[in-house]
């Protein structure tokens, strides 16, 4: 009987979690009216995750970053896929994803990056209808067994933190 199993000790640990009970419940994609990348430059940038805000694209925090300083570039307009995207915008795009890269490097000294968009929701987009582009450093020791046996990635520093450090940092 499983209820006599209750409260028996197994050898899995057990992560806690439960800010992303909203994500679960409401599913990845959000109504229009309440897309995160137009809400969030309206905000502070404190409390929109924002990083740097550029002239047509802006750079902010990734809420469920795959590594400490997970960012993602985001055009202000709410446009899904790349082709879509203005000349002004792309352009933007890549100058903010060098000066982000240059910015992480030096603040806290990656060894490499993963740089990629996932066009469309059968893609693997978590957010479909406003491009966006994810840059997230990598070091020589960052992976480890969390990822593959329990789902789970370890994040050394609170995403405000590592925000702020960014900001002041910003190299332009």
């Amino acid at each position: 009987m499983s209820s006599e199993l209750a409260g028996v000790p197994d050898e899995f640990q057990r992560l806690w979690t439960p800010y992303r009970m909203a994500y679960i419940q409401q599913g990845q994609q959000p109504e229009p009216h309440a897309c995160p990348f137009c809400v969030a430059p309206t905000l502070a940038d404190a409390d929109g995750l924002v990083v740097h805000r550029g002239r047509t694209a802006f750079v902010i925090m990734n809420l469920f970053p795959y590594n400490t300083g997970h960012v993602m570039i985001c055009p202000y307009r709410h446009v899904a896929t790349y082709d879509l995207a203005t000349t002004e915008e792309t352009a933007e795009i890549a100058l903010l994803t060098q000066q982000a890269m240059r910015t992480i490097t030096a603040v806290s000294g990656n060894h490499g990056f993963n740089i990629g968009m996932n066009q469309g929701q059968v893609a693997g987009a978590g957010i479909a209808d406003h491009l966006h582009q994810h840059i997230v450093p990598r070091w020589a020791t960052d992976a480890n067994f969390f990822p593959i046996i329990a789902k789970t990635k370890a994040l050394p520093r609170l995403i405000e933190e590592v925000r702020a450090e960014l900001q002041e940092g910003w190299l332009s």
